[in-house]
């Protein structure tokens, strides 16, 4: 089940157990925690299996026409059932009833690391286009792949 999550200390809660949960993904403390700080003011979906919230989602603002995924997680245990893909789904009717016209994402580039290879696939698989790599802004051994979509 997705749903809305408004309070900012909920937001929090959830998005520290994902993420801490998905070193793999996330092992820099520092940009983790900036992750968590920030999703208190963020547009913020959260996947629940029972009474435990194993996903979620974070959106945004980055222009007057456009939104970006700016983090998303599931526990390991849940991938591959679909969840994350609800999580897109949900951001994306959010995004569009707002107005936006355009999401980006952004990931490590396809080909440096296997994890995120399957992330890139699953963005690739949500409808998400390349846009730019830009290797200067993660460093050279972290190139960043842009995804955009058009929401219209």
């Amino acid at each position: 089940m997705i749903e809305q999550i408004t309070d900012a200390d909920s937001k929090k809660a959830i998005a520290r157990k994902i993420l801490e949960a998905l070193r793999d993904w996330f092992e820099v403390d520092e940009s983790r925690e900036k992750y968590i700080a920030e999703s208190a003011d963020r547009i913020f979906l959260a996947a629940r299996e029972g009474d435990e919230y194993v996903g979620f989602l974070c959106l945004k603002e980055t222009g007057k026409d456009t939104v970006e995924l700016a983090v998303m997680g599931v526990l390991k245990e849940y991938h591959r059932r679909g969840l994350g893909r609800e999580l897109f789904e949900a951001a994306k009717e959010i995004a569009v009833e707002k107005g936006y016209s355009f999401m980006q994402v952004k990931t490590v580039q396809m080909g440096v690391y296997e994890d995120y290879d399957i992330t890139n696939r699953f963005y690739q698989s949500c409808g998400f286009r390349e846009f730019e790599v830009i290797k200067e802004l993660w460093g050279e051994e972290n190139p960043c792949q842009i995804y955009v979509m058009s929401l219209r």
